[in-house]
């Protein structure tokens, strides 16, 4: 049974210790020269104050604590690091999240997590969004066909074809009560729900998808492909994303990561080019 090691909380710290380099590797050293890790990574990046995102062999990544001590066996293809305190690591379909001493906040079974207004992640598993807060715990589970904040107040979110928007009150920061799709309506949350129709030249009358539309909303996949491919291959990088730019080994990688991410957008049946055709139905059906 997996037991899971923490970064040491003795007051010893990153400020504590010193980065170095020997042979275009990377280790720790403490004040006074003493080596508390051997320089033996391609990258080590901080992550707040007592664990190093490192990369190790085989270019995985992995942490380690700021004594050197492993935390995470270095085993995943992609990591980065978000808003300097915790870092995210996965291969495709298992990403996890992990907060500065190596705890695991969000567990391996997301394709994306993103940051939120609000102290909230964005999850992403099986084509359906949700939200966790800071301490990983569940606000909306993976049920929600889109999910998105336009603003730090305004969240608005597509559940069975209907668009609904969640708006703090007194358009402070929108921060979701646990179990949110229950308790939404209660009257200290602050709150306020709307039904909206987002887009009022598809989704009103009956409604057709032509064949030109088809074709054209087929070629407007080229772009998210495109961005999520970049994205993709930056967190090949670790937080270290610059070099994505500098160097040219990622170019052969690009063709089979963009057909890879070009087919999961074809494939998503809530962000496909038939997914206005499909929750005009819906709405129809209901």
């Amino acid at each position: 049974m997996y037991t899971p090691v923490y970064a040491d909380n003795t007051g010893f710290t990153n400020d504590d210790v010193i980065l170095y380099q020997e042979n275009e590797k990377w280790g720790l050293k403490d004040q006074d020269g003493t080596v508390l890790t051997d320089a033996i990574y391609k990258k080590m990046i901080r992550i707040g104050y007592h664990t190093w995102l490192v990369q190790g062999k085989n270019d995985k990544f992995g942490l380690t604590d700021e004594k050197g001590h492993i935390i995470i066996e270095p085993k995943y293809r992609h990591s980065d690091r978000i808003i300097g305190k915790y870092a995210k690591f996965g291969n495709s379909n298992d990403f996890g999240l992990y907060d500065e001493y190596g705890k695991l906040i969000i567990p391996h079974k997301y394709q994306k997590i993103d940051l939120l207004f609000g102290r909230m992640f964005l999850t992403y598993k099986n084509y359906k969004y949700g939200v966790m807060n800071f301490d990983g715990k569940i606000l909306l589970d993976n049920e929600f066909d889109d999910i998105y904040m336009p603003s730090q107040s305004v969240m608005r979110i597509l559940y069975k074809g209907e668009w609904y928007e969640i708006e703090k009150a007194d358009s402070g920061a929108l921060i979701l009560p646990e179990n949110a799709k229950t308790h939404i309506y209660d009257e200290d949350s602050g709150l306020n729900l709307y039904k909206f129709i987002k887009d009022t030249g598809v989704v009103s009358g009956y409604s057709v998808l032509t064949f030109s539309d088809y074709i054209i909303k087929i070629i407007s996949s080229i772009s998210p492909a495109h961005e999520q491919t970049i994205d993709d291959l930056m967190l090949s990088y670790g937080a270290d994303t610059i070099n994505i730019y500098k160097k040219f080994s990622w170019v052969p990688k690009y063709p089979i990561t963009y057909a890879q991410k070009y087919y999961q957008i074809m494939r998503n049946p809530n962000s496909g080019p038939l997914t206005d055709f499909r929750n005009d139905l819906k709405r129809k059906m209901n």
